[in-house]
């Protein structure tokens, strides 16, 4: 056996002791991943990778869907999901190994049309209150962050938007571009100028898998520098999210 086949066959035993490969995905991250409405199809630039991966393992993929980040990071963090693609964020790092990044995303605020606020340096402020889906990577960067204004949290990203549109909250946060397009249908709403983050993601795989960590460190970084990652992107229409930089060696 070559270095090369048995790396792979390391890492297959790892990313896949069942036989499949159970990738976790988040569809409430609409720039990752969509999930058809009838049918319950997945698309998108995760499924792409997911599929890709267990191709080149030769073996079969299973994707597990779930509506938030949290749910996804769960089953990887407990071994119900052999991989997933995650926000990079050094809590969820406790339990969990990431790959350099593969795309950039944005985080951003929404607001009411007559909000005072226009900018995101706008919105630290005592009394304000900034509406978070709970254990989003936004939601984990603003509770290190923020030293004045308080985080309320919704289950999910959409409830986020529920809780300002409702007076329950000043200032929704969220990935940009799924926010930028709502309040551009909305005449009561409008984004802050600016952005509050950058958003890295990667793949994710349990701290005790090693060799699979090694294997989907390399294979995003093939993925980035074949043109496979931008090609998926422009393919689901995600335009906004970057190619993430290769990683320094």
């Amino acid at each position: 056996m070559t270095d090369v086949s048995k790396f792979a066959a390391d890492a297959a035993r790892e990313l896949a002791p069942s036989g499949a490969m159970r990738a976790a995905i988040n569809h409430g991250n609409p720039i990752l991943a969509r999930r058809n409405a009838e049918g319950g199809e997945l698309s998108g630039i995760s499924v792409d990778l997911a599929y890709g991966l267990a191709r080149e393992l030769d073996v079969d993929a299973e994707l597990v869907p779930f509506g938030t980040a949290n749910e996804a990071f769960e089953a990887i963090a407990s071994g119900h999901c052999d991989v997933g693609f995650l926000a990079i964020d050094p809590v969820r790092g406790v339990r969990l190994n990431y790959s350099a990044p593969y795309a950039l995303l944005h985080g951003g605020y929404l607001v009411l049309s007559d909000s005072v606020f226009t900018t995101t340096h706008d919105i630290d402020r005592p009394g304000v209150r900034v509406a978070a889906g709970r254990n989003t990577a936004y939601d984990l960067f603003l509770s290190r962050t923020l030293q004045h204004a308080e985080i309320v949290h919704s289950v999910t990203s959409v409830g986020a938007v529920e809780l300002l549109l409702e007076g329950k909250a000043d200032v929704a946060a969220g990935i940009y571009k799924p926010l930028a397009e709502f309040a551009s249908m909305r005449s009561n709403l409008k984004m802050a100028d600016g952005y509050f983050m950058v958003i890295q993601q990667a793949m994710a795989v349990s701290k005790a898998r090693p060799s699979a960590l090694a294997y989907v460190s390399d294979y995003i970084e093939r993925m980035k520098r074949s043109g496979f990652v931008a090609d998926s992107l422009a393919r689901s229409g995600q335009t906004e999210a970057q190619v993430a930089p290769l990683a320094q060696v």
